[in-house]
């Protein structure tokens, strides 16, 4: 005779099994008899209408967790609507259910459209606890909303909602995918602050989100939780998929912008499943390695007629047709194995789950951008985005609209430097001959002599590192910049109003040698005429001194181009942090404790922080991108000069504010505390402390409020955060070393540029 051990675990094994359905006519049959239309049962089950037809005509099959969801709907149903046959008695006839009038769809290449309903319900399927008396796996039970949401809008259903409730018998999920939180919302419990991190209501154009992660079981992970089936074998299947079926793109960011393309990004199975190597191998930098062009995907590719980019198919491939009309024909594909999300970038990313990943770029994508590339790319791509180039006018000649150029935006062509903002190997400076020299705008890496220490600093106990929020970014904010070309003056009187390159002689400045020169980025004192970015020689006169340019290339349109790019990133910075717990209000002790914490609380949400960033430092770094590769011969033109982005004397805007910025804070923590950095690194400066915490030496008023003007604690750009705290011996031994403390003073490397 069995025991009871026994018995328990034959019925274990049977509540593991992957649930029945009923066959594909009887699916049909009980929708209809339910006054169900597909579209509306795929907003239900966060699907496609296209996913519902394969359901119910035997061409696909839900996966977990839908699967669950539809087998308990249809049992519902089954008991409200019994076939003829077993009712014993004939069924009434149900009206054939139609379909409402579809949506006025201004993208036609979408067709047939994904759902659109206005109510999105959404589907979650959570590990809920077991009831007392039942000791085994817990079931799904969170498809009620399902049901309810449908029944609610069923004239039928609404006629039957009196009949005495059904009992459903619990289904349990396969063991395969219970460990995937596939449908995890973004405002699950492992999240205590996510308000702002849940995404607004879809744009009927793309109810699914901007960006899917695709598994190689063929589920698609999108954002807020939605889970789509991809039935694709091949990449231009994706692809036709990607834009016909999946209803996924973003909204334009302005008006004279254009929508972003889809992103569907592949998990190491999924590009095998499509033909792809798992890993790209070769010589070449990782992020250079391409497919060959003999490669059976990319020659498939080219017999159905799409293209690729000149980056080709490679960590990511863009995949287009010629637009028609407006609606755009390409797809963005990012390739996870092949280092698509770069761990310094994305950390940790790649590793996670894949709707956890979906959750990430999803965040991203709300906030920034739909991911284009390299946080460096896609930091580039949003200034576009933001600012395009062109915008449509009316011909007062034909009363044709036409394409013009956009105010306030760079252009579509390309624009050459004056030479000493160019680089050394650039076309202007070979094929000219120049000789006159470079600015010379970059960030901080001075460290203090360590024969200025005085005994009393060497005492301390400790050193303090405080870093700037995005302080590039800080530096953006009311930018005023060269729209134009450069044009040449030789003796111009100094305007601080106009951007440019100035050659004047700084060296006879006499400052405290205890803090880094504003003027050079090592920190050291000029030895003669130099080429200044406007902001450097402006601060020049701020500090009292008269200066007489030599010659000068300024331009004569300017405007504020990195404006929208600066309030998107920061409010994309702020939310973010917010999210994670950190918040304006804080006072500073509590800003403290809430940067102690904020990267235990979320990982999702802490890999979203880390890609702003670096979108920031990569954006800004695009600007005076330098040739790559093996072959490159100085004087030869290279890619990135073909982009009206690539604009040196931009990037030398940004650093020489950052820099400038960076040391009236240190003149005036003198003036306030009398207390000298012991080193900085771009937007790092480590103290020496009497206490191991910054409010032990930061300026404060009678009143407890901040001294202005110093460095002042806060989660907005521009304000400081703690970077580190280290023995004052340890920092001392750093630098009679020669290296610099604020570059280990956290741990590790603190910089690394992701732009050049």
């Amino acid at each position: 005779m069995a025991t009871e051990e026994e018995l328990f675990a034959n019925i274990d094994a049977l509540l593991e099994e992957e649930p029945q359905l009923p066959p594909p006519v009887e699916r049909a049959r009980l929708r209809e008899a339910a006054g169900i239309t597909q579209a509306r049962l795929a907003t239900a089950l966060k699907t496609t209408t296209q996913t519902v037809k394969n359901y119910e005509n035997g061409r696909s099959e839900p996966k977990s967790p839908r699967l669950e969801a539809y087998q308990r709907l249809l049992q519902g149903w089954a008991a409200k609507y019994p076939a003829p046959a077993r009712a014993g008695a004939p069924a009434r006839d149900p009206a054939p259910a139609r379909d409402p009038a579809p949506a006025r769809d201004p993208a036609p290449a979408r067709d047939p459209a994904p759902a659109r309903d206005a109510a999105v319900v959404p589907v979650a399927v959570p590990q809920p606890e077991a009831p007392a008396a039942f000791t085994g796996p817990a079931a799904p039970a969170a498809t009620a909303p399902v049901a309810a949401a449908l029944e609610a809008t069923a004239p039928e259903a609404a006629a039957s909602a009196a009949a005495p409730p059904v009992q459903v018998p619990p289904v349990q999920a396969a063991p395969r995918r219970a460990a995937r939180p596939v449908t995890r919302p973004a405002t699950s419990s492992r999240q205590p602050a996510a308000r702002k991190a849940t995404a607004p209501d879809p744009d009927p154009r793309f109810p699914h989100g901007p960006l899917a992660v695709l598994d190689g079981d063929g589920s698609a992970y999108g954002t807020d939780g939605i889970v789509l089936d991809c039935p694709a074998a091949t990449v231009v299947e994706l692809v036709e998929w990607t834009l016909r079926e999946s209803g996924l793109g973003a909204p334009k960011l302005n008006r004279f912008g254009k929508n972003s393309d889809p992103l569907i990004v592949l998990t190491a199975s999924a590009a095998v499943k499509l033909g792809l190597p798992e890993r790209l191998e070769g010589r070449e930098q990782r992020r250079s390695l391409r497919l060959p062009e003999d490669h059976p995907v990319v020659e498939q590719v080219g017999r159905a007629k799409w293209r690729l980019t000149q980056r080709g198919f490679g960590p990511w491939a863009r995949v287009y047709r010629k637009a028609q009309g407006r609606d755009r024909q390409c797809v963005q594909l990012a390739i996870l194995s092949w280092d698509a999300l770069d761990e310094r970038s994305w950390p940790g990313v790649s590793e996670m789950e894949p709707a956890d990943i979906a959750r990430v770029l999803g965040i991203y994508a709300q906030r920034v951008i739909t991911p284009r590339g390299s946080t460096a790319v896609s930091g580039l791509e949003l200034m576009t985005a933001l600012r395009p180039p062109t915008k449509p006018e009316r011909d007062p000649g034909t009363g044709n609209w036409v394409s013009c150029h956009n105010p306030g935006s760079l252009g579509t062509e390309p624009m050459d430097p004056a030479p000493p903002e160019a680089t050394p190997e650039h076309p202007v400076v070979m094929n000219s001959g120049w000789t006159g020299g470079f600015l010379n705008e970059e960030a901080y890496q001075w460290v203090r002599p360590v024969e200025l220490l005085t005994d009393e600093e060497c005492l301390l106990p400790h050193a303090v590192g405080l870093d700037l929020n995005t302080a590039f970014l800080a530096a953006a904010a009311r930018l005023v910049v060269g729209l134009s070309a450069p044009d040449h003056f030789l003796g111009p009187k100094f305007n601080p109003k106009i951007p440019g390159s100035w050659l004047a002689d700084l060296s006879h400045m006499e400052l405290d040698p205890r803090l880094p020169s504003p003027f050079t980025p090592d920190g050291t004192r000029p030895t003669g005429p130099a080429w200044y970015q406007t902001h450097t020689v402006a601060y020049a006169q701020e500090l009292g001194y008269d200066v007489h340019p030599i010659e000068a290339y300024l331009r004569r349109e300017t405007g504020a181009y990195l404006d929208p790019w600066h309030d998107r990133l920061k409010n994309a910075y702020v939310d973010t942090l917010a999210d994670l717990g950190v918040t304006r209000d804080l006072d500073d002790r509590a800003f403290l404790t809430a940067m102690e914490q904020h990267q235990r609380t979320d990982p999702v949400l802490t890999a979203v922080l880390a890609a702003i960033k670096a979108t920031v430092k990569g954006g800004v770094g695009k600007f005076r991108e330098r040739p790559q590769g093996r072959n490159y011969r100085d004087g030869d033109r290279w890619p990135a000069l073909e982009r009206p982005t690539w604009r040196p004397d931009i990037r030398a805007a940004v650093i020489s504010k950052a820099r400038v910025n960076m040391h009236r804070k240190l003149n005036n923590m003198v003036r306030m505390t009398g207390l000298y950095p012991l080193a900085v690194l771009s937007d790092c400066v480590v103290y020496p402390s009497p206490g191991d915490s910054p409010l032990d030496f930061l300026p404060y008023a009678a009143s407890g409020r901040p001294q202005p003007g110093g460095f002042r604690l806060g989660p907005t750009p521009g304000m400081a955060k703690p970077e580190g705290v280290r023995p004052m011996l340890w920092a001392v031994d750093l630098m009679e070393q020669g290296l610099n403390p604020a570059r280990h003073i956290k741990g590790g490397d603190a910089v690394f540029d992701d732009g050049e």
